[in-house]
């Protein structure tokens, strides 16, 4: 089985359970990611439409979570459009989530990319932590930004370039370069001069980065990538970035490590922490939403 023919399953994460029909209704990459854009409010971004009995939304974690809420309160179609007050609190990671959702419920190879980027509002020369798509056209895989309408900025939304230095990199892309000293790495992570940017945390975006190219799309607040050290990360990226170049071989060594090396397979739980400064919890992962 290879790689596509994996990807174009539903993880635990992107299984829209009893919603499948509302994934199946969407035609195209377009409408898929207007159709998502219509779904997520964004924590952050639009903070100002969030009420704070709804802060919790953003841990919903699985699609079949995030599309019941979203049906409670607008049954139908996914096309219909919803108040943005309404939409379900999350971030690029639950856009990006339910857009490879609509594709794999489709039978169309998707995953979500971790990285960064600097392409939204923020401090000059900084880029913030991100989280986008791919879908496998047939001959490539094609990375796109679903939150972003289309004209919204100077490049193809839909088919962002790729590499060091394009408008979004990998956390492996990120990591290399700091390492070869070509990037100053506290011009990334969430915000400059904090402890969520700087070489710690990009080193856990290369673990996370992992996770979510096997199909773990974890929350960007779950603690991850534990007892990694820079040698572990210097070893990953490596192996990412020569996967993305079409090593065939180093895609299956990668993902074997992902399902047998403890660094990197996912447990049973994970601490999930809190952007809003809430305590730590633990969340029972093999407790996921029934069908």
């Amino acid at each position: 089985m290879t790689i596509q023919d994996r990807l174009a399953r539903h993880s635990a994460f992107s299984d829209p359970g009893r919603h499948g029909r509302l994934l199946r209704e969407l035609s195209g990459i377009e409408e898929i990611c207007t159709a998502v854009s219509n779904l997520v409010l964004h924590y952050r971004a639009e903070a100002h439409l969030l009420r704070d009995h709804r802060r919790g939304e953003i841990n919903s974690r699985w699609a079949s979570t995030i599309l019941d809420l979203d049906q409670a309160r607008h049954p139908g179609p996914l096309s219909d459009p919803r108040p943005p007050g309404d939409r379900v609190a999350g971030c690029c990671r639950d856009h990006s989530l339910l857009a490879v959702a609509a594709l794999r419920e489709q039978e169309i190879p998707a995953r979500t990319r971790v990285g960064f980027t600097g392409y939204f509002p923020g401090p000059p020369d900084f880029r913030g932590d991100h989280v986008v798509a791919e879908w496998w056209n047939g001959d490539r895989w094609q990375r796109f930004d679903p939150e972003l309408e289309p004209g919204s900025r100077s490049f193809d939304v839909r088919d962002l370039p790729t590499g060091e230095g394009a408008l979004f990199e990998t956390a492996a892309e990120v990591w290399t370069g700091y390492r070869a000293g070509r990037l100053d790495p506290a011009r990334y992570g969430v915000a400059p001069n904090s402890e969520l940017s700087g070489p710690g945390f990009i080193r856990t975006y290369v673990i996370m980065e992992v996770l979510h190219r096997y199909g773990h799309e974890a929350l960007l607040w779950d603690e991850v990538g534990t007892g990694i050290t820079d040698s572990d990360a210097d070893e990953v990226a490596r192996l990412l970035l020569a996967a993305d170049a079409g090593d065939l071989a180093a895609e299956d060594h990668l993902e074997r490590q992902f399902q047998t090396d403890p660094k990197l397979r996912p447990a049973p739980t994970v601490t999930q922490l809190s952007p809003y400064g809430d305590p730590p919890i633990t969340i029972d992962l093999t407790q996921r939403p029934r069908r």
